[in-house]
C-alpha cells in the first residue's frame, strides 16, 4: 500500500467471524486437518487481534499460512497451535501469527494518479501558500505501508515537486501491523524488477545499485531519512502518532474491515487531519456512508472540511 491485504477479497462485510465464546458447539476432530472448529476459532482470533474479517472462502489460505507455524513449532495439529497462541505465554508467536495471516501487495507508484495529484495540485498549492507566509512544515502518514514502496514513492514525489529540506520541514510516518514487512521496508532493499515503475530519472537519483548483485537496488539514505517507521494496529485503543497531518494515505486496507471498523478508523483519521488535510483511499474504497465532513476531490481523494465536527 499501501499495502493491500489479500485476505478477504470479495467477502461480504457482514460475514463476521464469531466471537470466541460462540464456538462451544462447533465440532472438533483431532486429525491434523483444519476443522470447522479450528477455522472459526482462528477467524475469531484474527478479528480480535487485527480487526480483519476473514471470509469463509479463505479457509485454505489460512490453513496454508498456519501450517508453516505448526511446522516451525513442531506442533501436531491446529488445536495445539490455538492453545499455544491463547495461553498468554507466547506473545512473540502472537505477533508471528498476525504477520502470517496478512498478505501485503504494493508497488512503487501504485495507483499513479494519486501521486499525480500530489505533484501537480497539492504540492503547488502548498508552495503558493508558503510564498504568502504559510507554513513550510509538512507531515504525511502512509498507513498500512507494507514493504515501503508507498512511503518511498511519497518521499520521491514530494522532493521532486520542490518540497525540499531544509527549506521545507518534511516528515513521513510509515506504519503497518506486520512487523516483518516493516523490517523489509526500513531496510529499503529491492529487486531491480520491483523498482521498474519508478521513472528513470528518479531511479538514478534515489537508488544505489548493489556492487555484489546488480539485480538489487537500495534506497539512498537521504530519502530514508525523511521516513519514520512504526508498527500500528488500527484496532488498538491508542495509536503512537502525533497529529495533525497534512495528508494521510490508507489505500486498500479498509476493505478488509467490516463497516463498523471502517467507520471507527475513518473517524480517527479525520481527527488526526488538519482542517483542510487530505485523505487518500484505495480505488475500491470510499467514505460514503461512513464518515461525514469530507469533500470529495475525485479518484478516492478527500479533503477534510474545515468546519467538520469530529
Amino acid at each position: 500500500m499501501r499495502a493491500e491485504r489479500n485476505l478477504n477479497a470479495g467477502a461480504r462485510p457482514d460475514r463476521r467471524a464469531p466471537a470466541a465464546g460462540d464456538l462451544a458447539a462447533v465440532p472438533y476432530a483431532d486429525d491434523g486437518a483444519l476443522t470447522d472448529r479450528d477455522f472459526e476459532r482462528f477467524r475469531a482470533l484474527v478479528r480480535d487481534r487485527s480487526g480483519i474479517v476473514l471470509g469463509p472462502h479463505k479457509r485454505s489460505l489460512l490453513r496454508a499460512r498456519l501450517d508453516r507455524r505448526l511446522r516451525a513449532l513442531a506442533l501436531a495439529n491446529f488445536g495445539q497451535y490455538y492453545e499455544y497462541l491463547t495461553s498468554g505465554a507466547h506473545p512473540d508467536e502472537v505477533e508471528r501469527f498476525v504477520n502470517a495471516i496478512t498478505t501485503n501487495k504494493t508497488d512503487f507508484f501504485r495507483e499513479a494518479h494519486h501521486f499525480g495529484f500530489i505533484a501537480e495540485r497539492w504540492a503547488p498549492a502548498l508552495r503558493q501558500a508558503a510564498s504568502r507566509g504559510g507554513t513550510r512544515r509538512l507531515r504525511v502518514w502512509s498507513a498500512a505501508c507494507s514493504t515501503g514502496e508507498e512511503p518511498y514513492t511519497l518521499a520521491m514525489t514530494l522532493l521532486d515537486a520542490g518540497l525540499v529540506p531544509p527549506e521545507w520541514d518534511v516528515r513521513i510516518l510509515a506504519s503497518d501491523i506486520d512487523t516483518e514487512v516493516l523490517g523489509r521496508a526500513r531496510a529499503g532493499i529491492y529487486q531491480a524488477e520491483r523498482v521498474e515503475p519508478v521513472p528513470e530519472p528518479l531511479r538514478r537519483r534515489w537508488f544505489l545499485r548493489s556492487r555484489r548483485d546488480p539485480g538489487v537496488l537500495r534506497v539512498r539514505p537521504a530519502l530514508q531519512a525523511l521516513i519514520t517507521w512504526k508498527q500500528i494496529n488500527f484496532i488498538d485503543e491508542a495509536w503512537p502518532v502525533r497529529g495533525p497531518f497534512d495528508m494521510i494515505l490508507c489505500r486498500n486496507a479498509l476493505i478488509y474491515f467490516d463497516r463498523a471498523g471502517q467507520r471507527a478508523i475513518l473517524t480517527r483519521f479525520q481527527r488526526l487531519l488538519k482542517p483542510d488535510g487530505v485523505l487518500i483511499l484505495g480505488h475500491s474504497e470510499s467514505v460514503l456512508g461512513l464518515a461525514e465532513g469530507f469533500v470529495n476531490l475525485g479518484a478516492t481523494i478527500y479533503r477534510r472540511a474545515p468546519g467538520a465536527s469530529v
